[in-house]
């Protein structure tokens, strides 16, 4: 399975028979899916199955579906509304017998709400359902789209990541092989820190002594941190190799890979290793942000 973004546009549009249409979609991030659709009246029952087809493709993000209906080559045409006018002009005698007032004009007449109506021409129920079904294949085919431009920009990302995970690999590596890290220098550092032990205590405690030394030793040691960094790495790389809906899961993993890095950091006693950690930090933070865009 391919890696799918969360982001991604797509348009659609068709006639039939009187009505020309559009699709617009938009995908944007979000921890479900949820599919939000804005439709003109009368077209509420193409929403259902709408829904139902878009989750079976798309597992995550919210995507807008506004769709836009027109009526082709079908002119609207205007009618007076005759009990509105009749109603009018009876208010309008009754009041000119009770003051003196110019007689309505046709231009003031026609200008009060509701006795002029705008009358869209009337469809049977077969040019309807046609129309229905036609909109209906335009917003699979923006479906489509939408999960190809995913796709798409899902393959970026993959190796977008991919190349983090080797900074991060890299990094590990550096962290190993810092020369903080070697028996000599833990020792010469051991020294340091048992001879200021010695001066600042009146009498020599052997015992404290010894468990100072080990504590020291412990703390210095990032082997486990280190191993652990290795396997977050080889799940992620598997994670991204099978694609498919992991964004969820390599975003857990990205906060697995913080954790380690920040124990390596508390844990050195070392400017070089710390610089190191601080980058491989970096770079973690990087990875987190490009795995938010995954599905």
């Amino acid at each position: 399975m391919a890696l799918l973004s969360m982001t991604g546009f797509a348009r659609s549009h068709g006639a039939s028979g009187p009505y020309a249409f559009e699709w617009e979609l938009k995908s944007v991030n979000a921890k479900g899916f949820d599919l939000r659709m804005r439709l003109p009246p009368g077209w509420d029952d193409i929403e259902a199955s709408a829904k139902k087809r878009a989750g079976e493709l798309l597992s995550r993000g919210t995507v807008y579906a506004n769709l836009s209906v027109k009526r082709a080559n079908a002119a609207s045409t205007v009618r007076i509304n005759e009990e509105v006018l009749a109603s009018v002009l009876r208010v309008a005698a009754d009041l000119a017998g009770r003051i003196d007032a110019v007689a309505p004009s046709i231009d003031g007449l026609l200008g009060i709400k509701g006795v002029i109506e705008i009358v869209e021409p009337e469809s049977s129920e077969a040019e309807d359902m046609a129309a229905k079904a036609a909109v209906s294949a335009a917003f699979e085919q923006a479906l489509a789209d939408l999960v190809a431009m995913r796709r798409s920009e899902g393959i970026a990302l993959g190796k977008i990541l991919l190349l983090r995970l080797d900074e991060i690999e890299r990094l590990a590596r550096k962290a190993e092989t810092a020369p903080g890290r070697k028996p000599d220098a833990i020792r010469a550092r051991l020294a340091e820190q048992v001879a200021a032990l010695l001066e600042s205590s009146d009498r020599f405690d052997a015992d404290r002594l010894n468990q100072e030394a080990l504590l020291i030793a412990t703390k210095a040691d990032i082997r486990e941190e280190l191993d652990r960094i290795a396997s977050h790495l080889a799940q992620a790389r598997e994670m991204l190799g099978k694609g498919g809906p992991v964004g969820r899961r390599l975003d857990f993993l990205a906060q697995e890979f913080n954790r380690e890095v920040n124990t390596c950091c508390s844990k050195s006693n070392d400017l070089e290793l710390t610089n190191t950690g601080l980058e491989m930090k970096n770079v973690v933070e990087q990875f987190r942000e490009q795995v938010q865009n995954l599905e």
